[in-house]
């Protein structure tokens, strides 16, 4: 069970993370100025319906950075199961890994075990979306408990540019 919970508004925890195509990604920092940045955390290597949601982000990309918007997705898995991820789906967006535990629970993620070891070899996050805006406060947020609920991909490019355009207020900020 995750035992934080991010806040709306708030700023993710700046982790850097190893990418497989080499180099490093800092959560919550766009690499242009006025972007944003969506994080997709997937389950990991031995998930199809994660192997199906990536491919279908690949052919969305050119729409996302149409937006502003730029994605990296990341998970728990190591180096070898990341770069397997990457080639088996022919994918060109950034991917990192080895994403921790401790890190999974600063993000408010749900975290489950392997149901056998020929699912996976260790606890791995359930998926998780999260939209920084340009100003690097988190607009968006999308947890799941399961692998079957994620953020719809056709109207997230739409929903970025929607809320751009209209400057609509961070929304959940209630405490």
């Amino acid at each position: 069970m995750a035992n934080k919970k991010l806040s709306s508004g708030s700023r993710l925890p700046e982790f850097i993370l190893p990418l497989v195509s080499g180099g490093e990604v800092v959560l919550g920092k766009p690499q242009s100025e006025g972007n944003w940045q969506l994080v997709f955390i997937y389950r990991g290597l031995h998930c199809p319906l994660c192997n199906q949601y990536l491919k279908k982000l690949e052919g969305l990309k050119d729409k996302f950075l149409a937006a502003g918007v730029e994605v990296v997705a990341l998970s728990g898995d190591p180096k070898e199961k990341a770069v397997t991820m990457v080639e088996s789906n022919g994918l060109s967006f950034p991917v990192a890994f080895g994403l921790s535990i401790e890190q999974m629970q600063d993000l408010g993620l749900y975290i489950s075990h392997p149901r056998s070891p020929e699912e996976t070899d260790r606890p791995f996050p359930e998926p998780g979306m999260f939209a920084v805006n340009a100003e690097g406060k988190v607009q968006l947020i999308d947890i799941s408990n399961t692998p079957f609920n994620r953020s719809n991909l056709e109207e997230l490019p739409e929903t970025v540019e929607w809320i751009r355009e209209n400057d609509y207020p961070i929304r959940g900020t209630y405490e």
